[in-house]
């Protein structure tokens, strides 16, 4: 070991708790390094997982091949497992809709390919033999052909030919094909299932799954590779493809880190970007800290740098020994570090699993996977950080002269009218306030760092908790504005089958409350005075024509469902009941719109119409054009109630595009004919059925067995709402745990970072302030002055710190929510502006009072005569 690492270490030593400090904001940067790379992969990971379990593990799949294709894959080192799939054929599919998509495709599955390639049962059970037959729900609903569990096909099997070669499912339908009629196969329907992941998009056939057995012919296969490394796929289908159709598994891949098109490369950006940026604010964090570390501590030894100059040392001996002393502290802090970061998120991953399991993929845990790689580019970082810290102040000391080094006349360069104090100053704050103001005076530097440490916590504590507050409101509004647990869609069912269905499921177990409804597009003309100002300084300049049409959404109601809801908004029974039965609406202008400006501002609902009765005329949309030729005349009443939400629905209209206003007229199911007719059927948003229930679950689950039971062959969706609204909040939760776990971290290196500037900068004074106490300085004086600098700092940080955060908060808010999406508004962040203000001033004086605490306990003389200091 040379003199100049001698020294280095001698340094180390001799300023132990600079050094610890130091050796903590190591710690700190690497673990928190560790943290995000481990819960990148660990996530990853359990994605990989999730997606295997939806979709098979199998990496690559080879359509249309034969036995020894199938060998020949089965026996590539790189192959750890192969399934079979027996392609039996196409069937022409009668009735079909789709010109794309003619065909039926027949596949034949053994059991250990059923066990690879998981198939979401929707209906009914899995085939048991090869004359049992697997139905996908996409028939009906892109194909518009109905099967339904106990029918029977008879089918004509056979092949498609075109260009003088076999088709397969890889091979688009063309007009110009010939189909080959083969054999006849009876098959009887047990079920139905979701869309395969091995269709593609423009696959002719429907793909339909048998059983294999022995009688199935063999020579037409496809087959299902798992590798050894799924990172060797594309080396594996160059080797093997030899021209034959293959398709990926992407969703598995791509959590693998393969990615394979344009897709992928966005997913492979967006978590790359998301990344870096993390590890960059780590690493600015860290370079504050440890950057302050180096150049205090080259500060305190700069005229040790001049003497050792002045007798030969070279810039670059210099330089190698303070990189010499980073090293040491990242060889003690990087170790420690990545172990308390991996320790630390596989504490936080234990809090958040059982979360993950209701959100993605249930029955798949998220559990902690280390990499090597990870750990490697951690410990990476993390030296960058240490060596640029380290490398900066270096450069800038090795550069000094070598007699200001020894005189250090490079410290303070300033003239006395740098340093003028205020009269105001002095007035209010006296010879301390004077004191204290000249010496920030005279190290600007010095301040800067502290402060700018200061507002680097503030800023990263209060834009997290603002982005925290706006997702914690995404979910309470989910929950505030849904009227139901669980929800059926049924809008090709007809109103008797949907009758007779409800009063079944109505009896369902846990169910407390049920409805039905049929939602209808209409448009309803009112005269133009009967709107509000309000409505039309949103709408525009009132038109000079009398009347003006409105969207509408006309919600027909169960009796029951229509009472409770009149009688809640106070409606007398009499004033809906017998031969008095009106129509009424919720009407209200969303003040909170896109304004003329084009500016969102916050919700304000206001009355839509002047009055609370109002003459109408109700126009229906049929085949979305309005049907003038069947207008009626009604009279509408606006009341104060919440209108009940609408049943899931499997399209996108299910709702009408008002983006101004709020507009439902209820009426009670009896009234549906008198507005409906066969001459006049407006067109359906949705019809269902709305249920309340004191387990939601268990009541889905018996309904989902109630509709099977009943033979329901038309489509349906039955959705578990509060499922949603539980992700939503365990959503929050993990978004809550790890932006929390994730600015502690920072803020302990802003504050050690904070403790390490002023202490040590403190004790660069000591000479100074040993001098003031010579001179006869009392301690309530002195601790006066302290008090002054604690105040300075923590003012200056707040000063430009708290703007910086708000700025930066209202950018995450308009960037996430485009500034008022979804009813969330900007919430400003009180309680922690409170904390920070609160951390920062308590943070300085608790340093301060430290560093202060150890210059007291120090003699005066000694204090004096010290000249290197």
């Amino acid at each position: 070991m040379n003199i100049f690492n001698k020294v280095a270490l001698q340094g180390l030593k001799k300023n132990r708790t600079r050094t610890a400090v130091t050796i903590i904001g190591v710690i700190l940067s690497a673990s928190l390094v560790t943290a995000v790379v481990t819960f990148g992969i660990s996530l990853l990971d359990y994605a990989a997982a999730g997606a295997a379990q939806k979709y098979g593990g199998w990496h690559a799949a080879f359509l249309d091949v034969d036995d020894a294709f199938v060998k020949k894959c089965a026996d590539d080192e790189e192959t750890a497992d192969t399934v079979t799939m027996k392609n039996i054929g196409y069937a022409k599919l009668d009735g079909g809709q789709n010109p794309d998509k003619p065909y039926l495709y027949i596949t034949g599955f053994s059991q250990e390919t059923i066990e690879a390639i998981p198939l979401i049962l929707l209906s009914g059970r899995m085939p048991e033999n090869s004359s049992e037959i697997l139905v996908p729900s996409h028939v009906s609903s892109n194909a518009g052909v109905d099967y339904a569990p106990g029918d029977t096909l008879s089918l004509t099997i056979g092949e498609r030919t075109g260009g003088g070669r076999k088709l397969g499912q890889n091979d688009p339908y063309t007009a110009g094909e010939i189909f080959i009629p083969t054999e006849e196969k009876n098959y009887t329907v047990v079920g139905t299932y979701g869309r395969p992941r091995f269709e593609g998009h423009s696959a002719p056939g429907y793909t339909m799954v048998t059983r294999a057995d022995g009688e199935t012919k063999s020579d037409d296969l496809s087959v299902f590779v798992t590798l050894e490394n799924p990172r060797k796929v594309k080396a594996f289908l160059a080797k093997n493809a030899d021209g034959h159709a293959y398709l990926l598994n992407t969703d598995v891949l791509r959590f693998k880190g393969i990615m394979n098109g344009t897709s992928d490369s966005v997913f492979s950006f967006l978590l790359l970007s998301i990344a870096l940026i993390v590890i960059v604010i780590i690493m600015v964090g860290s370079i504050f800290l440890i950057y302050n570390a180096f150049s205090i501590s080259l500060n305190e030894r700069i005229q040790q740098i001049g003497v050792l100059s002045s007798v030969g040392a070279t810039e670059k001996q210099l330089r190698n020994s303070v990189l010499f002393e980073g090293l040491c502290i990242g060889a003690v802090g990087i170790p420690i570090g990545i172990i308390t970061g991996i320790v630390g998120i596989w504490i936080v991953i234990s809090v958040v699993a059982p979360n993950f399991s209701s959100i993605m993929y249930s029955g798949v845990p998220l559990k902690l996977h280390v990499s090597l790689l990870a750990i490697l580019g951690a410990a990476a970082v993390s030296l960058a950080t240490i060596l640029i810290s380290a490398y900066l102040p270096a450069k800038k000391a090795a550069g000094i002269p070598v007699m200001e080094c020894i005189r250090q006349t490079n410290e303070v360069k300033v003239d006395a009218r740098a340093v003028k104090t205020s009269k105001f100053t002095e007035r209010i704050f006296g010879l301390e306030g004077i004191l204290a103001q000249k010496n920030f005076r005279r190290n600007r530097k010095r301040y800067r760092s502290i402060v700018l440490s200061l507002i680097l916590s503030v800023v990263l504590f209060i834009s997290t908790s603002s982005f925290v507050i706006d997702l914690k409101q995404a979910t309470a509004m989910a929950v505030a504005f849904t009227t139901y647990d669980v929800g059926l869609g049924v809008d090709d069912m007809s109103d008797e089958e949907m009758i007779l269905l409800y009063d079944r499921l109505k009896n369902a177990d846990g169910v407390t409350e049920s409805s039905y409804q049929a939602d209808m597009e209409y448009i309803c003309a009112v005269q133009t005075g009967d709107l509000t100002k309000d409505y039309w300084k949103v709408a525009g300049e009132e038109p000079p024509s009398q009347m003006v049409e409105l969207a509408v959404q006309f919600q027909f109601l169960d009796e029951e469902t229509y009472r409770g809801i009149l009688e809640s908004a106070g409606v007398a029974e009499a004033e809906y009941s017998g031969e008095n039965v009106k129509l009424f609406a919720n009407a209200k202008l969303q003040t909170g719109s896109d304004d003329v400006k084009g500016e969102k501002k916050v919700k304000d609902f206001r009355d839509l119409f002047k009055s609370p009765s109002v003459e109408a005329a109700m126009i229906p949309v049929t085949n979305g054009e309005p049907d003038r030729e069947h207008i009626q005349n009604v009279e509408i009443t606006c009341i104060e109630a919440v209108m009940p939400d609408i049943p899931p629905t499997k399209t996108n209209a299910a709702h009408n595009a008002q983006d101004i206003y709020y507009f439902q007229i209820i009426a009670p199911w009896s009234m549906k004919e008198h507005f409906i007719s066969d001459a006049a059927v407006p067109d359906l948003w949705v019809k269902g059925m709305t249920f309340s229930s004191e387990n939601p679950s268990q009541t889905t689950a018996e309904m989902e067995k109630i509709i099977r039971e009943e033979g329901i062959h038309t489509a349906y969706t039955l959705m578990n709402l509060s499922n949603v609204l539980e992700e939503n909040r365990n959503l929050v939760f993990i978004a809550n745990v790890f932006a929390y776990t994730f600015i502690v971290m920072i803020s302990l290196i802003a504050v050690a970072n904070v403790f390490n500037t002023i202490s040590t900068n403190i004790k660069l004074r000591r000479r100074e302030l040993a001098m003031l106490r010579s001179v006869g300085m009392a301690d309530r004086d002195f601790n006066k002055m302290m008090r002054f600098e604690c105040a300075f700092y923590g003012m200056r940080a707040l000063l430009f710190g708290l703007p910086t955060a708000l700025v930066i908060s209202w950018l995450i808010f308009k960037g996430m929510w485009g500034g008022g999406a979804d009813e969330i508004v900007f919430v400003m962040p009180w309680a922690s502006i409170g904390i920070s203000v609160c951390s920062v001033l308590l943070v300085i004086f608790i340093t301060m009072m430290y560093a202060v605490s150890k210059i007291k306990k120090e003699n005066i003389i000694d204090a004096l005569r010290d000249d290197m200091t």
